[in-house]
């Protein structure tokens, strides 16, 4: 036996394990006010704990050379879930507390000729629990990183595919420590090459969103990487410095959207945009889903072409059917005021006021090449829901 304590003693030292796990327990609830605050279940953890330390440490003065086992055991008594409730921090709390209850009792269970002995097998004894728990929480963090990447990655491809994988979303992005409550926004792109992985892709969207104090998601589907986020004053300006981690080729920004249920819309939207992009060839990088409304539509994304009427053609006739007449003989006149005036019987400064007034209600101004295309497409569309 190479601590050198007589059996008698060891025994000793066993017998007494119950009442010394009872007075670990009541010092911890007289010096840490956390623990006194927690769950009864929990408390009930940290009671096995000790109650196993303490065993252990008996089994250690028996059969010192076991020690990866013995002090393994020790956090073996309580479920895994204790390593998310209590924090390490808190668990070096919880043994500095125990130790200091044994080192003040079990040198009295011993003679005073293996007093000595007891205490130096405990400081060894301690210095191993201090590496197994730390063992313990290095391995929690390894699988709850693994458990993280695989709710990610099933959360964005629900968005993608505008499916349900059980949980409500909110309480699937709570688990991945969402904290944000909305606006939400989706943006997609390529993703980045230069021969990095998907892995090493999405490692840095969670760096820079971290920096940047976003919640986020991120998701690499075929060639594209999509990244759902929140948390932003500024949605637009956030999007644009996530630009750098996308790969060459069109980014598409989804429109804001207020609440995080509205994730799946929002994804979706960017990646329609992104589908439809290549449409535009001229399209600004990046370019707002929004804007490619036209595009998507001709895609075949009925909830774009429901946006572009709700958007353009609806508020034109509201407008009137002055405002409707015109632009139509202005488009179809091929943008020619003169021309469009003479069909009106107005005069051409009557034209280009109604035109102004155009814009001021739909946004898309006739006289500009990219608004005219939009502006043709709705009132087309809308002419087809009318007869239809």
């Amino acid at each position: 036996m190479r601590s050198g304590l007589r059996e008698d003693t060891i025994r000793r030292i066993e017998q007494a394990t119950g009442r010394l796990a009872t007075q670990s327990v009541a010092r911890m609830d007289d010096e840490l006010v956390w623990f006194r605050e927690l769950p009864a279940d929990q408390r009930s953890w940290v009671t096995l704990v000790v109650q196993a330390g303490l065993q252990s440490y008996v089994d250690w003065l028996r059969s010192p050379d076991d020690v990866l086992r013995l002090t393994g055991e020790v956090f073996a008594a309580a479920p895994q879930a204790m390593a998310r409730s209590v924090t390490l921090q808190q668990t070096v709390e919880l043994v500095r507390e125990s130790i200091l209850v044994a080192e003040e009792q079990l040198p009295l269970l011993a003679g005073p000729d293996e007093a000595e002995i007891v205490s130096e097998e405990l400081l060894r004894f301690s210095r191993e629990i201090a590496f197994a728990s730390a063992r313990v929480y290095a391995t929690a963090a390894e699988s709850r990183g693994s458990w993280d990447d695989r709710l990610e990655a099933l959360v964005i491809d629900s968005l993608v595919r505008g499916t349900d994988i059980g949980d409500p979303l909110p309480s699937q992005l709570a688990a991945l420590g969402w904290r944000a409550s909305g606006p939400i926004t989706a943006i997609a792109g390529t993703q980045p090459d230069g021969g990095r992985s998907s892995r090493d892709a999405l490692d840095e969207v969670h760096e820079l969103t971290r920096r940047l104090g976003l919640d986020a998601l991120a998701g690499v589907h075929g060639n594209r990487l999509v990244i759902v986020f929140a948390g932003a004053a500024d949605p637009a300006a956030a999007a644009a410095q996530l630009v750098p981690l996308f790969g060459e080729g069109p980014i598409v920004i989804s429109p804001e959207a207020s609440e995080v249920t509205a994730a799946s819309t929002v994804t979706r939207a960017a990646l329609s945009g992104l589908r439809a992009v290549v449409a535009w060839p001229a399209a600004p990088r990046p370019v707002a889903a929004d804007a490619l409304l036209p595009e998507r539509t001709l895609a075949g994304d009925e909830l774009a072409r429901e946006a572009l009427l709700e958007a353009v053609y609806r508020p034109l006739v509201a407008a009137g059917e002055v405002l409707v007449r015109t632009v139509s003989t202005f488009l179809e006149s091929g943008g020619a005021l003169e021309a469009t005036a003479r069909a009106l019987f107005v005069h051409a400064n009557t034209v280009r006021y109604r035109l102004r007034r155009v814009t001021d209600v739909c946004g898309e101004s006739p006289t500009d090449p990219r608004g005219a295309f939009t502006l043709r497409l709705a009132l087309t569309l809308g002419r087809l829901d009318e007869t239809g």
